[in-house]
């Protein structure tokens, strides 16, 4: 652990270190690009052996100035890595695109405290650059911050590129109402400033806090902050509060939220969604007034993988660019992701442009020219708070814009048609036609709709297989989120253990994840056709194998609760295990079926009950 240093002997250290202690990652590019070149590199710029006096750096945001100038900014916590002890402000400057750094500087010491969530920004009419921030008493141990937690907004500014700050004043009696009186929070990302409409050259940015009572936290408020006068003066503008319930459960919790205008003048607000009932962990708002209201309340997006994390969100062109791990449990897999309109709908994980399949965590986007991007993150390979990056990349090196994948029918009522990823072939099933998978990319998902999660219901899902491996994780169904403490149900083989699995996670009330499973004695991997079901009812899980019942202990809960929602046919969620063999028929009700139903010829039309039905007799559209 490093000792406190004043702040003008770390700076002295950290100028004789200079430009040179920038580490450039192995691959990096460095070349200019030509038109339609695709490019991509990228260095490390904050990081606590390079930068003395601090043992950790987090939490990134990165602008560029009016000048062209980007300031890259970061939370230098001087004692530990903790969000709640001694942490300054700083930043480091380039005026050559991202290519090279200045010395780190640090704009505001905390002395002890807990000065954070650097929030940075341009108004491009002045030149200046306003600095949002974030102060807490701090602590001497790596502990979080005591609810109800003090924090204060502040706000800094500079006129002359960043070359040197205003000293900071708090902003309390204009954006901290009475009843936001535990955690807030600017940010952490960078605002805007409203080119388009009524409200051009406003400047927006988010903030996140909560309610206390005097004996717990009764609400989360998710906020914009807009000022119309270059940053003078503030207020509260579009504003949503989720109530928490005296057990301590609430629908949403948008926090740490990034801001896009849209090309229709709108402001898209993406934030991080963590422990909510609701499905998924990006949620979304709109407004349509240059951030004086929502049209609607957030709404969570159970479809776009991400574990519960800080993003970022930038439009280039056409598009709108999201930055966030596509992890659906871990902080790692750094990704671009893409919408092309507006934020309605994005780009899923297997679109999505890989910067690094590192441990990663928050990140900031920021434009740095016509055809060129930059993205600081927080990434590593044994923690993604390492270190902070800087990568460079055009806008050609993103993954283009695919057509429609190849789908196959469901034929459960009211349903859209399944994607067909990778490329599996069609082979004889037991009920017709069947799909041979690779084991390599090949998967059937399923578009979210709001009848797919099984929520607290009795269910039965039923498939057909076959397979000869004898080795690694064999994923037939899964249906909800992944890891150990997301709500879930799945269906693989085990060959390597010599079993089939079938396993729920639920949530129940605040109770902490309780999980159930049913294992069958074999592996059943003998290149014949077996039939497979997972039941849920009477208190009991049941694994039904050609005839063959293994039960145990159901555990009470919703098994598709506050987790990114996905329905994956021959492939884990999170796409780190694809089934190698044949698959047919897959069927989910949401009831128990009997075991006369079990094992009686499935039925030629779909039920009342019928969850989904894929029979995989036929792949529609090119591969």
């Amino acid at each position: 652990m490093p000792s406190r240093l004043p702040t003008r002997l770390r700076s002295l250290l950290v100028a004789l270190i200079g430009i040179a202690s920038l580490v450039a990652l192995p691959g990096t590019a460095r070349a200019e690009p030509s038109a339609g070149v695709a490019e991509f590199g990228q260095q490390v710029l904050f990081k606590a052996s390079q930068d003395a006096g601090y043992a950790c750096f987090r939490i990134p945001s990165v602008v560029r100035t009016a000048k062209g100038t980007l300031l890259a900014f970061a939370e230098g916590r001087v004692l530990n890595c903790g969000d709640a002890a001694d942490i300054d402000i700083v930043v480091k400057r380039s005026t050559d695109g991202g290519r090279t750094w200045s010395p780190l500087q640090v704009v505001n010491d905390g002395n002890g405290d807990t000065h954070g969530n650097p929030t940075p920004v341009v108004d491009r009419e002045t030149g200046r650059i306003v600095l949002a921030e974030t102060y807490n008493t701090g602590r001497t141990d790596s502990a979080s911050c005591s609810v109800p937690c003090d924090r204060t907004p502040h706000l800094q500014y500079s006129d002359d590129d960043g070359l040197s700050w205003s000293p900071p004043r708090d902003l309390s009696d204009e954006i901290l109402p009475a009843d936001w009186n535990s955690w807030y929070a600017t940010g952490p990302v960078h605002g805007i400033q409203l080119t388009r409409g009524r409200h051009a050259g406003r400047l927006v940015f988010a903030v996140n806090t909560e309610t206390w009572d005097g004996s717990r936290v009764t609400a989360n408020n998710a906020a914009l902050i807009t000022s119309d006068d270059g940053g003078d003066h503030w207020d509260i503008g579009a504003r949503d509060s989720w109530p928490i319930a005296a057990d301590g459960t609430f629908r949403q919790k948008p926090s740490e939220m990034t801001l896009a205008e849209r090309a229709d003048g709108s402001i898209l607000v993406s934030g991080r969604e963590q422990d909510g009932t609701d499905l998924g962990h990006r949620t979304q708002a709109v407004s349509g007034d240059g951030g004086d209201s929502f049209l609607a309340p957030f709404r969570d997006i159970p479809g776009l993988y991400a574990p519960q994390v800080q993003g970022s969100t930038l439009r280039v062109g056409d598009r709108v660019l999201l930055s966030c791990p596509a992890d659906p449990d871990r902080r790692r897999t750094m990704m671009i992701r893409s919408s092309y309109d507006g934020g309605r709908t994005w780009d899923s994980v297997d679109r999505g442009t890989v910067v690094t399949t590192d441990w990663s965590g928050y990140s900031d986007l920021v434009r740095i020219d016509g055809g060129t991007v930059g993205l600081l993150y927080e990434g590593g390979a044994v923690d993604a708070r390492d270190e902070i990056r800087f990568a460079r990349f055009t806008e050609d090196w993103l993954q283009p814009r695919r057509g429609p994948d190849p789908t196959t029918a469901d034929l459960a009522a009211h349903t859209r048609r399944a994607a067909v990823l990778g490329g599996p072939s069609e082979t004889s099933g037991v009920l017709g036609g069947a799909l041979e998978f690779d084991g390599t990319d090949d998967a059937v998902r399923l578009p979210y709709q709001d009848r797919l999660p099984l929520g607290t219901k009795d269910f039965t899902a039923s498939l057909w297989f076959r397979y000869t491996a004898t080795s690694g994780e064999q994923p037939l169904l899964w249906m909800g989120g992944i890891g150990t403490t997301q709500p879930q149900v799945w269906l693989r083989g085990e060959p390597a253990s010599n079993r089939i699995t079938g396993l729920i996670t639920t949530r129940n009330g605040a109770s902490a994840p309780a999980t159930a499973f049913v294992r069958t004695t074999g592996a059943f991997n003998d290149g014949q056709w077996h039939h497979l079901a997972l039941r849920r009812g009477g208190g009991r899980l049941s694994l039904f194998i050609d005839g063959t019942t293994v039960t145990a202990a159901d555990v009470p809960g919703s098994v598709s609760r506050n987790s990114p929602f996905g329905v994956h046919v021959g492939q884990r969620m999170d796409s780190r295990a694809y089934f190698t063999g044949a698959i047919d028929d897959v069927r989910v009700y949401d009831r128990a079926l009997s075991d006369d139903e079990l094992s009686a010829p499935p039925s030629p039309k779909a039920s009342r009950d019928t969850v989904l039905w894929l029979p995989l007799d036929q792949v529609s559209g090119d591969r």
